[in-house]
């Protein structure tokens, strides 16, 4: 049995957001981290790995420096690594970036047993695409926003939130689950886990690794095989400046009282 995790490193969007002049995101000028989706996904897969004993798998499309966040992935309990990286994937939209990811998920194999974990949404992009379309190239079925995953024989029971409730769903694997981050909270690396995480394997697939995946058509991924074309990229204008108010008296609250009510606040 084997659990394949599709994990997305972001810009750190807590900091200020790089945008160059052409109006697309300066990535390589912002700091990354791992998608908070994906994180939930990650232990979700850690554990099924301590209930069951399978094996963890953590994939990534991304630039060669996606590598070290794979590594502490790795460090928190994952098995093996792959990174998906080439030039000809550059520019990925979902649909192509899902045609990819669908493709090297089909090239490690999903078998029976077998479950693909997603996060619901990248916090680079909001989406909440790749995931589904990755499940409906690979003709598995899925489950999305999952808050709670129970495995029952070769059922997995889910409990799938909805906007005004949930719904508890059964599924037989193979499937595809797409987690929230409220589904649990991430394990930390440990020591260990560090030390071991760089004799872990760790493959690259590139662009010859998956040419020939049925998936894989120079016109159906990267920008080229991209149908989205982004607009515009900025970062959201500031709001108004803060006031603090000192003291705790009545003379306070009524200036208080007196800002909000020019504010038309109350």
């Amino acid at each position: 049995m084997k659990a394949i995790v599709c994990v997305k490193q972001v810009p750190d969007t807590s900091g200020v957001v790089a945008v160059k002049e052409d109006g697309t995101m300066d990535r390589a000028a912002m700091a990354t981290i791992t998608n908070h989706d994906d994180l939930a996904a990650v232990e979700a897969a850690l554990q099924l790995k301590d209930e069951t004993g399978c094996e963890v798998i953590v994939v990534s499309m991304g630039p060669p420096p996606a590598e070290g966040m794979l590594r502490e992935l790795l460090a928190m309990g994952a098995d093996k690594a792959v990174l998906v990286s080439a030039r000809e994937f550059g520019g990925s939209d979902t649909y192509a970036t899902s045609q990819i990811l669908a493709a090297a998920v089909h090239k490690i194999g999903v078998e029976k047993d077998d479950v693909v974990f997603c996060g619901r949404q990248a916090i680079d992009g909001d989406t909440a695409q790749v995931g589904t379309q990755i499940a409906e190239k690979l003709n598995l079925p899925q489950v999305t926003y999952a808050a709670e995953i129970k495995k029952q024989g070769n059922e997995l029971h889910v409990k799938r939130l909805l906007e005004d409730g949930y719904m508890m769903l059964r599924v037989e694997t193979p499937c595809l689950i797409t987690c929230v981050k409220e589904l649990n909270k991430p394990r930390y690396m440990t020591l260990w886990g560090i030390q071991e995480c760089f004799s872990k394997p760790l493959e690259i697939f590139d662009y010859n690794a998956l040419k020939d995946e049925p998936l894989i058509d120079p016109d159906t991924i990267g920008l080229k095989g991209s149908p989205t074309n982004v607009y515009k990229s900025f970062s959201p204008p500031m709001k108004g400046d803060a006031q603090i108010l000192d003291g705790n008296g009545k003379e306070t609250c009524q200036k208080l009282a007196e800002i909000l009510n020019t504010k038309h606040l109350i």
